[in-house]
């Protein structure tokens, strides 16, 4: 499917639970230099997470990546493509609570549109890339809504102890889950990385925050 933008469309799938859905959630993907796009297995395994807990799950290919128009903007456009999804998700389920996060250069983009916008009320990110692209992510000091973090232990990107150090002081409505053994694309460890999205936001704070409690 496509995503009418101002550069032409987006490419996107869109995925519904069994049942009636608690929620709806926008999930970026990796950095399109290095060949990510809303295919790549990690955004794929969070996706299904995130079904399986109940939320209506939109994935799409940022500008310039599978079929989607425009080319690559150094995640200046990119947040811009992310706006136009939460948008176009939210004309759509305009009852749900909206959940938007990303992997890797996708949650630096998510996270940082997700704060800024009152529709969205949970972030998630998976693999912070703090070290390799030395993203700043303080700008979730801003906020309260509940945010996950998934990191692998062994990250290159971004070890877990090193993500834990980046979060600590950034508040207590960030939890953060270190799968260990894990790399940064969660290289065997896709199963822990899509019950750790499920667990969230099927029974834990994610759930709260989609029920209103």
């Amino acid at each position: 499917m496509k995503i009418p933008v101002s550069h032409g469309w987006l490419e996107a799938a869109v995925k519904e639970p069994a049942g009636a859905p608690s929620g709806a959630a926008v999930l970026c993907h990796p950095h399109p230099v290095f060949g990510g796009s809303m295919h790549t297995k990690a955004v794929y395994r969070a996706a299904q997470g995130l079904v399986e807990a109940g939320l209506v799950v939109l994935r799409f290919n940022f500008r310039g990546v599978g079929a989607s128009t425009g080319s690559h903007d150094q995640g200046i456009g990119e947040r811009d493509d992310a706006r136009e999804a939460i948008r176009w998700l939210a004309e759509r389920y305009p009852t749900l609570p909206t959940v938007v996060g990303g992997f890797s250069f996708g949650s630096m983009v998510g996270l940082s549109v997700g704060t800024e916008d009152d529709r969205v009320v949970s972030l998630l990110g998976l693999g912070l890339p703090v070290d390799r692209f030395e993203y700043d992510f303080t700008f979730l000091e801003g906020t309260n809504k509940p945010t996950l973090v998934v990191q692998g232990e062994e990250d290159e990107f971004g070890s877990g102890q090193r993500v834990a150090a980046v979060l600590a002081p950034l508040g207590s409505h960030i939890t953060l889950v270190r799968i260990p053994g894990a790399d940064h694309y969660f290289t065997d460890r896709l199963d822990e990385l899509r019950e750790t999205v499920r667990g969230y936001y099927a029974s834990g704070p994610g759930a709260w925050q989609l029920a209103g409690v």
